[in-house]
Order: structure tokens, then sequence, then C-alpha cells
């Protein structure tokens, strides 16, 4: 959310602040971070077919999953402290990352985020369902 880029960032960021150091930990980042990195990827590439009408590729989605989250975590790392306008500025600046990767505008660029919100939503709870992973574990807002 990502949707997934921003659970991406966001597991991430809470896996490293409870890590103890240890092998298991860094076993466990690793594999929460390819975890949201391929559902990050499905949902934004599935959002792009759906607006775009054409097969944009998954390398697109992948680049734009990698640099989205790279870029929500940055945002938000020096703006998401101030109330309201910061998890705004992390929204919109992932939004622009999509933008930016695929054609379309502003109006397409959102709505291939929330599509791929609503899709990294459906497939972390599809993997809930059989006990995979918790949507809390990845940072999914709202799942």
């Amino acid at each position: 959310m990502s949707a997934t880029l921003p659970a991406l960032a966001s597991s991430l960021q809470g896996t490293v602040l409870q890590s103890t150091g240890g092998a298991e930990d860094i076993a466990s980042a690793v594999l929460v971070f390819l975890v949201s990195l391929l559902v990050g990827v499905a949902a934004i590439n599935l959002g792009a077919q759906v607006l775009i009408d054409r097969d944009t590729g998954y390398r697109r989605a992948t680049v734009t999953a990698l640099i989205g989250a790279l870029v929500y975590t940055l945002v938000g790392f020096f703006l998401g402290w101030i109330p309201l306008l910061g998890p705004i500025l992390m929204l919109l600046a992932w939004v622009a990352v999509i933008n930016w990767q695929y054609p379309g505008g502003w109006a397409t660029a959102a709505g291939i985020g929330i599509i791929a919100w609503l899709g990294a939503v459906l497939i972390l709870f599809g993997l809930a369902q059989v006990g995979f992973v918790t949507p809390e574990a990845l940072g999914v807002p709202a799942a």
C-alpha cells in the first residue's frame, strides 16, 4: 500500500523499533519487506491495469512501489509529525510517485492509489485468512 508502499514503510519501522538485532529479527524484517513489496507491486499493477487499460508491467509497478515507499517514509520522517497535514503530505507524495510513473495525470494517479490500497487490503485479508500474516503487522491503515 504498496497503500502498500506506505504499508511497507510503516511495517519496517515497527519491525526495526522492536528488533533486538538477532538473526530471527533480521529474517522477520526481510520477510515483512518481501511480502509488503509483493503485495504493493501486485496492487499497484492492478490499479494501473484497471485505470490505464493496458499492461504497464510489473517492472514499472516494482519501481513505483520501491520509490513510493522511500518517498513516503522520507516525507513521514520530516513532516509526518504535523497533525493532519503530515499524513496528507505523505499520501500526496506517494500519489506523486504514481503520477510520475504512469500516464493520465493526478486524477488517474489518485485512482491507481485507491485501487492499490483496496487491492492490498484484500490481498492481506486473504493472507491473514490462511494464517500467513495479520494486516496490522504490515501497517495497512484501517485494515
